[in-house]
C-alpha cells in the first residue's frame, strides 16, 4: 500500500513534465522504479530512445519549409523539416521545433545536416591536416591515429547540424531534441536540408 501511495498523480505529473510521455507509460515506469523519479527519468529516456529509433525507419514525406530571419535581417535560414503527416506538420509543437532548429542554424552556422553528407575529399583533407600537426610529436603511429580519430569526431560536432550542441540547452544535441519530439508527436521527423544566408558573405 505504501508503494501505491508514493506513486500518486503528482509524481506521475512530474515525470510527464520531464519526459513528455503519456500518463500510463509514466505510471508503469514509476512502478518499475519503486517511485524513484530520477531512475524513472533515466529508464524513460532509454525506452524512449528505442521507440524513436523504430520510428526513424518510417517515411517522412510531409512537413514544411521554414524561414527564419535573424539579426535585423542580416542572417536568414531556410529549413526543410519532414514528418509523416500534414496534421503533425501544422501543430504548434512541430513548428516550434522548426523555429528552434532554424535559430540554432543562424547562430551556429553548421555546414552539413549529418556526417554522411561530408564529401570524402574533405574528410581526407582534414585528416591530412591533423597528421601534419602531429609530425613533431613523438608517439607511436597507432596513438597518432587515435588522436586523429578524436579530432575528426570533434570536427563532425563542429560542422554537422545533428551533432552540434543545441544553443538553448548545450547538454543536448540537435539529434536528441528531434528524438524528444518524435516521442511527443508519435511520428518520424527528419531534417532534409537547409540554407543559411548571411549579409556580406
Amino acid at each position: 500500500m505504501e508503494k501505491a501511495r508514493s506513486i500518486g498523480a503528482e509524481l506521475v505529473k512530474s515525470l510527464r513534465s520531464l519526459t513528455g510521455a503519456g500518463f500510463v507509460d509514466c505510471k508503469n515506469v514509476l512502478t518499475e522504479t519503486d517511485g524513484d523519479l530520477e531512475k524513472a527519468v533515466e529508464l524513460m529516456r532509454k525506452k524512449g530512445l528505442a521507440r524513436a529509433q523504430k520510428k526513424a525507419n518510417r517515411e517522412a514525406r510531409e512537413g514544411l519549409i521554414y524561414s527564419y530571419i535573424h539579426a535585423g535581417g542580416r542572417i536568414g535560414v531556410l529549413l526543410e523539416i519532414n514528418c509523416e503527416t500534414d496534421f503533425v506538420a501544422r501543430t504548434s509543437e512541430f513548428q516550434e521545433l522548426a523555429k528552434n532548429i532554424s535559430m540554432h542554424i543562424a547562430a551556429s552556422n553548421p555546414l552539413y545536416v549529418k556526417r554522411e553528407m561530408l564529401p570524402p575529399e574533405l574528410i581526407a583533407k582534414e585528416k591530412e591536416i591533423y597528421r601534419e600537426q602531429l609530425i613533431s610529436i613523438d608517439k607511436p603511429q597507432a596513438v597518432k591515429e587515435k588522436i586523429i580519430s578524436g579530432k575528426l569526431e570533434k570536427y563532425y560536432k563542429d560542422v554537422c547540424l545533428l551533432e552540434q550542441p543545441f544553443i538553448k540547452d548545450p547538454s543536448k544535441n540537435i539529434s536528441s531534441i528531434i528524438e524528444e519530439e518524435v516521442l511527443r508527436l508519435g511520428e518520424n521527423i527528419a531534417l532534409k536540408r537547409f540554407v543559411r544566408y548571411q549579409l556580406g558573405e
